[in-house]
């Protein structure tokens, strides 16, 4: 891939990124829920590890019913495996907590950008 086929890539997944970050901000979390792959892996330290998306939905639902807001990623590095893989790896921080995310796994598919893995760390709760 060139610089700019990198480049390109890149902001494609800091866009679907950024939606996901907003739906969350909305308590939209079938939007949320939507991102991840049905086969999608969470490890959600230290809270566990929640394969499938019924799993992941399991998680979230009742997570933000409790009001997390104001999500906010930060020192965001993105890896570009290939044209259909990138990984992206942030501190983040709420209104509830603050931690780090060590791997999002974004897979291009026909319907656009899915998470495949998701594995962040809760260092924090307020």
């Amino acid at each position: 891939m060139t610089d700019i086929e990198k480049d390109n890539v890149k902001q494609e997944v800091l866009e679907r990124s950024s939606k996901w970050i907003a739906s969350f901000n909305e308590g939209d979390v079938d939007a949320c829920i939507a991102a991840y792959k049905n086969d999608a892996v969470m490890n959600a330290k230290p809270f566990g590890t929640f394969t499938g998306i019924e799993e992941i939905d399991a998680f979230w639902r009742p997570f933000m019913a409790t009001g997390p807001a104001e999500l906010e990623y930060s020192n965001i590095e993105l890896e570009v495996v290939d044209r259909d893989t990138v990984h992206l790896c942030a501190d983040w921080k709420m209104n509830v907590g603050k931690g780090i995310i060590t791997k999002e796994r974004w897979v291009r598919q026909p319907e656009g950008w899915f998470l495949e893995q998701d594995d962040f760390e809760l260092q924090e709760q307020f």
